[in-house]
C-alpha cells in the first residue's frame, strides 16, 4: 500500500521525507518532485532497487537510470576524467535542469543498467528533492512514468501511472517547468548535447562556446 505526503504541509513534509528515506534504505521506490518533472527514485547502490525501478517503468537495461545528487561535491566520488569545461557547466547550471553524462569511477559497486562505464548525473533545483538526497545519498532517478506514457508534472500523474509499485509519494505540487532536463555528454574533449530540454543550447554556449549541438 502506497503512502502519500503533502510537502506543502510542514508536518506532512517532515514525516514524508523520513518515511521516504526509510523506504530507500529498504530498497523500495519513492516518487519525488524535482524542478523539471516528477521522478521515481531508488538507492543507486542497490542493484535490486534499480532493477525494481526499471521494472516499474517497463524499461530495459538498455535505458539505464540517471543519478541525482544533493551537492556538486558528490561528483568527486562518482566520476572520473571530469574536464574543466564540465566543471564550468556544473558551476553555471547546478542545481538546475542540466544532466551531464560522465565516466563513472570504475571502483563503484552499482548497476544502473547498460551504461558502458558512464553515468548521467544531475543536481535538481528543488528543496524537497535536495533534502531527500542529503538524507539518502545519490539516488537512481528516472521520470515517474511508464515508458511511453506522458511525463508527469504532478504527483497525481505519477501515481496514476506507477500506482502501488511505489512505497512513498512526496507531493510537491506542480513541477516548475514540466520540461525534461537537457543532457550533455562530457566524456570527450568537447561537450555534446544529447537531448535538448530545460537549458537551451544558447545558454550552454555562453559558458562553453565550442559545445556541439549533436545530431
Amino acid at each position: 500500500m502506497s503512502r502519500r505526503y503533502d510537502c506543502a504541509d510542514a508536518g506532512d513534509r517532515a514525516t514524508g521525507l523520513r518515511e521516504a528515506a526509510s523506504a530507500i534504505r529498504r530498497g523500495e521506490l519513492v516518487v519525488l518532485p524535482t524542478d523539471t518533472l516528477y521522478g521515481v527514485g531508488a538507492d543507486a547502490f542497490s542493484p535490486e532497487a534499480v532493477a525494481a525501478l526499471l521494472a516499474a517503468k517497463g524499461r530495459g537495461r538498455n535505458m539505464p537510470s540517471p543519478v541525482l545528487v544533493g551537492s556538486p561535491t558528490t561528483l568527486h566520488g562518482l566520476v572520473t576524467d571530469f574536464s574543466e569545461q564540465a566543471w564550468e557547466l556544473v558551476d553555471a547550471f547546478w542545481p538546475g535542469g542540466l544532466t551531464l553524462v560522465a565516466k563513472h569511477q570504475p571502483s563503484l559497486r552499482w548497476d544502473l543498467g547498460d551504461t558502458r562505464g558512464t553515468v548521467a548525473v544531475r543536481m535538481p533545483l528543488h528543496p524537497v528533492a535536495i533534502e531527500l538526497l542529503n538524507a539518502t545519498g545519490p539516488l537512481a532517478v528516472s521520470s515517474a512514468n511508464r515508458t511511453g506514457g506522458p511525463s508527469p508534472a504532478t504527483c497525481d500523474e505519477a501515481e496514476g501511472q506507477l500506482g502501488d509499485a511505489i512505497s512513498v509519494y512526496l507531493d510537491g505540487g506542480q513541477a516548475d517547468h514540466a520540461t525534461a532536463s537537457t543532457i550533455v555528454d562530457v566524456t570527450g574533449k568537447v561537450p555534446v548535447v544529447l537531448r535538448a530540454g530545460a537549458i537551451s543550447v544558447e545558454q550552454l554556449r555562453e559558458v562553453v562556446p565550442d559545445l556541439e549541438a549533436g545530431s
